[in-house]
């Protein structure tokens, strides 16, 4: 009908909030429907973005209400589907895609972000994990108030800790915090490999790696041996800072793990007394790089003591405190990289069959 090919083409022409470009094709609305009085429109995004969907419908009827003066309803849901990896890499049940947390210097407040990026995927209704993969410097339990050690349901796995829905390992949870991690490469590597696979993920979306710094021996045999779906740079804008971070964009480069975006954290500083702007670690930095390797700049991140205080406390921003200006620049970050990651090639060898032959036949 005239009236249904209108709607399509009004859907496909709408750009999405945040992302600001058009998502929806003939794959992704899988249903518009008129029947009487009533139309039915049934739409699928490749990833979760709860907080935005309320808008979005908004946006469509308000449009259609120009040539239909029927009752509408909308209907969107979300499924993410798993994505390929690098070939010959072995991937993981229960966990559709891997997200590397990586930078090329320490500091930069890489686990800072990893844990509010989890957060904030996970607000949008994505179901998420953390492998805490720093063996030297582990913070992610200290980040989410974890003191105890995991447990095995089966014998043979262990189960992820769980903080705020957020399903959690690290080599932190199995060592006294005051125990140096005195170890060479293969043994850290092995390690990981260990917490990665025989942890009993469940169910998840996106797991985020938090990698760390460096772009080494063993920061490449990581990235050679995990399964990652792409990979996230956080720099500050710092020149020596952008410098190691490009070094990490092309290690990743190296072993074909695509770049989802760079992430620009302490951009800015603004003063808690006076509201003066400060661009202490310089400007723009962030915005350079993405221009020079063409890759996105998925936001950039504010210096800010709320940051450093809601992490000491065991509670990160995003969940501690939900409407802050902050917890909002991640939530639009963390819908930029589902998006993104939606975009990629999915991976099929999960349809296809093992094919056994039988010597007896």
């Amino acid at each position: 009908m005239e009236i249904e090919k209108r709607i399509k083409d009004y859907i496909k022409s709408l750009k999405f909030p945040i992302l600001n470009r058009q998502i929806f094709n003939e794959k992704t609305i899988k249903n518009v429907k008129c029947e009487g009085d009533r139309v039915q429109i049934d739409l699928q995004l490749g990833f979760y973005a709860k907080n935005i969907i309320t808008e979005f419908k908004k946006m469509i009827l308000e449009g259609i209400k120009d040539f239909t003066k029927n009752e509408i309803n909308i209907n969107i849901t979300s499924k993410v589907q798993s994505h390929k990896v690098q070939t010959g890499v072995q991937t993981l049940p229960n966990v559709k895609n891997i997200i590397a947390i990586a930078s090329g210097k320490g500091g930069v407040g890489k686990s800072t972000v990893t844990a509010n990026l989890a957060l904030a995927l996970s607000a949008e209704g994505a179901n998420v994990g953390i492998l805490d993969a720093d063996i030297y410097g582990p913070s992610q339990p200290t980040m989410f108030g974890i003191n105890q050690k995991p447990k095995s349901s089966d014998g043979k796995t262990m189960d992820p800790l769980n903080a705020h829905d957020i399903q959690i390992m690290s080599i932190g949870f199995l060592v006294d915090q005051e125990t140096p991690m005195v170890w060479r490469g293969p043994m850290v590597t092995s390690t990981l490999e260990q917490l990665l696979r025989e942890t009993k993920w469940s169910n998840l979306d996106y797991l985020l790696i938090d990698l760390p710094p460096g772009t080494g021996d063993i920061q490449l045999t990581l990235a050679q041996k995990i399964p990652v779906t792409g990979a996230i740079i956080v720099t500050t804008p710092q020149d020596i800072s952008l410098l190691d971070a490009r070094r990490g964009l092309k290690m990743f480069e190296k072993v074909n793990v695509p770049i989802i975006g760079i992430l620009e954290n302490m951009a800015l500083h603004i003063c808690s007394k006076c509201n003066n702007e400060e661009h202490i670690f310089g400007k723009d930095g962030g915005s350079k790089m993405s221009e020079d390797y063409d890759v996105d700049l998925l936001g950039s991140l504010p210096l800010d003591i709320k940051i450093r205080e809601d992490l000491d406390g065991g509670k990160p921003t995003v969940i501690n405190d939900q409407n802050s200006p902050i917890t909002k620049i991640f939530s639009e970050i963390a819908v930029k990289i589902a998006s993104k990651v939606a975009g990629y090639s999915e991976d099929h060898t999960v349809k296809f069959p093992k094919i056994v032959i039988d010597k007896n036949t």
